[in-house]
């Protein structure tokens, strides 16, 4: 390991919001514990994570992850209503976490409505990155033909339907998912990002996760299950009765 891979600092910072459709979205239980606890502990289970942070306009949510190792980040107001960006939250975290410390070389945000997260995967994501310091952001992806946008229609006000993106026209476009390149979608379980690149608004990236930068990495995972309803809730306790391993 070089020298300069040594010294790099990898902190983690858990996002949550209080408010949500789903009351306390992210501190329900489940199978004996919040939510937030379940991507929280993977991340901080990591081997390079050397701190662990937590933003949120909640103290449920703060009260809750610092009992897992979490410093809080109490939001302002502005940043816990619905319309905020989730972008405006991690430079909210980042300014405060600059006022104590100097700031990390890599930033691992968790969503804390999201328990699909191994460590192993949180390790692989930070060492893709350690090993190539032009990476802009490390992120899971999961495929999904089912979703592909080749497949996907408007509907104009008197119900006619027609291709969402036109162009796509002109590809052999078959109608069986089996058929069609791969797609894959951006997970919302964990990102890791480099924080240079971060900060730096010259080099934004494509919508709509500009800040994480033009050199976006994926790593492939097969699933990810964001909780935003009670049915959600029951998908996270199978995924975690299959694979939490702490």
């Amino acid at each position: 390991m070089r020298g300069d891979e040594q010294s790099m600092k990898v902190y983690a910072l858990l996002t949550g919001r209080g408010q949500n459709t789903l009351q306390d979205k992210n501190i329900l239980d489940i199978l004996g514990r919040p939510v937030l606890y379940y991507p929280a502990t993977a991340v901080k289970e990591s081997k390079y994570i050397q701190k662990a942070y937590c933003s949120s306009d909640d103290d449920k949510i703060l009260d809750a992850a610092r009992e897992i190792g979490y410093e809080p980040i109490k939001r302002p107001p502005e940043l816990a209503a619905p319309t905020a960006q989730h972008i405006d939250c991690i430079y909210h975290a980042l300014e405060i976490i600059g006022q104590k410390e100097e700031l990390p070389d890599i930033l691992v945000v968790i969503l804390a409505n999201n328990v699909t997260v191994k460590t192993k995967w949180v390790d692989e994501c930070i060492e893709m990155m350690r090993s190539d310091r032009t990476v802009s952001a490390v992120v899971p992806v999961y495929p999904d033909n089912d979703h592909h946008p080749f497949r996907a229609k408007r509907m104009a006000p008197s119900g006619d339907l027609t291709m969402f993106d036109p162009s796509h026209a002109a590809q052999a476009t078959s109608s069986n998912r089996q058929d069609l390149p791969a797609c894959y979608f951006l997970a919302h379980n964990f990102w890791a990002l480099n924080v240079k690149t971060l900060l730096d608004k010259d080099q934004l990236g494509e919508p709509p996760w500009g800040f994480m930068g033009k050199r976006v990495k994926g790593y492939k995972i097969e699933e990810s299950i964001d909780i935003h309803d009670l049915m959600d809730i029951e998908l996270a306790k199978i995924w975690l009765k299959n694979n939490w391993e702490h």
